[in-house]
C-alpha cells in the first residue's frame, strides 16, 4: 500500500497552472488529507517570467477543483531568495506554520530535469516522487504561447482557459505582453 501523509507539499511557480499540475495535486488529495501549495517567486514585480501575482495564482488554481477539493489545497507564498539553504529554511518555516504539530509532511514531484534538483534538498519529509506527467508539459511554452495571444487549451484545465482569456483583455496583459515581444533573448530563463 502507497504510503498516506497528512500533508503533502507540491512546489511551483504555476505560471500558468497546467494540466499537469493538476494532475499532481489529484494524486496528492489521494495519499493526503491536505496538499499545501509552495507557490514560488510571490514577490511583487510581475514580468514575462511570472505575469500573475500570488493571489491569481490560488484564484486559477482553486478554480479547477470542485468546493469540496478546495478546501483541502492551502497556500503558502514563498518569495525568491537565491541560496538553498536560506530558500530551504524559508519553505520549512512557512510550511510548518500551516501544519499542526507531529503530522506526516511529505514532498511530491517529479524530478523533470535539472531545475528538479531542490526535491532533494528536503530529506525529512518523505518524498512522493511521480512519474513524468501528461507529456511532460512545461509552463515555459505556454506562457510564451500566451504572450503570442494564444491558450494552448489542449494542456490546460478549465479554470486556467478562463483565467488567461479574462486576464487577456487587461492592460497588465497588453504590457506583459509587449514586454515579451521585445524581449532580450540572451535573457531569457527556461525555467519553469
Amino acid at each position: 500500500m502507497t504510503e498516506q501523509f497528512d500533508y503533502l507539499v507540491f512546489i511551483g511557480r504555476f505560471q500558468p497552472f497546467h494540466l499537469a499540475h493538476m494532475q499532481t495535486i489529484q494524486i496528492a488529495l489521494q495519499h493526503s488529507q491536505q496538499v499545501i501549495l509552495a507557490l514560488g517567486s510571490t514577490q511583487a514585480e510581475r514580468n514575462i517570467k511570472n505575469p500573475f501575482s500570488a493571489a491569481e495564482r490560488e484564484q486559477m488554481i482553486l478554480s479547477n477543483f470542485p468546493e469540496t477539493l478546495q478546501q483541502r489545497i492551502k497556500f503558502v507564498h514563498v518569495i525568491d531568495v537565491y541560496d538553498d539553504a536560506k530558500w530551504v529554511a524559508l519553505v520549512k518555516k512557512l510550511v510548518n506554520a500551516v501544519v499542526k504539530p507531529d503530522s506526516h509532511v511529505g514532498l511530491i514531484g517529479h524530478f523533470k530535469d535539472d531545475s528538479s534538483y531542490y526535491l532533494q534538498l528536503f530529506p525529512e519529509w518523505n518524498m512522493l516522487e511521480l512519474e513524468s506527467l501528461r507529456g511532460s508539459i512545461s509552463a515555459t511554452p505556454l506562457r510564451e504561447a500566451f504572450f503570442r495571444g494564444e491558450i494552448v487549451e489542449a494542456a490546460l484545465p478549465l479554470g486556467t482557459i478562463q483565467f488567461l482569456t479574462a486576464f487577456a483583455q487587461t492592460a497588465l496583459y497588453r504590457q506583459l505582453q509587449y514586454k515579451y515581444q521585445h524581449k532580450d533573448p540572451s535573457n531569457l530563463d527556461a525555467t519553469t
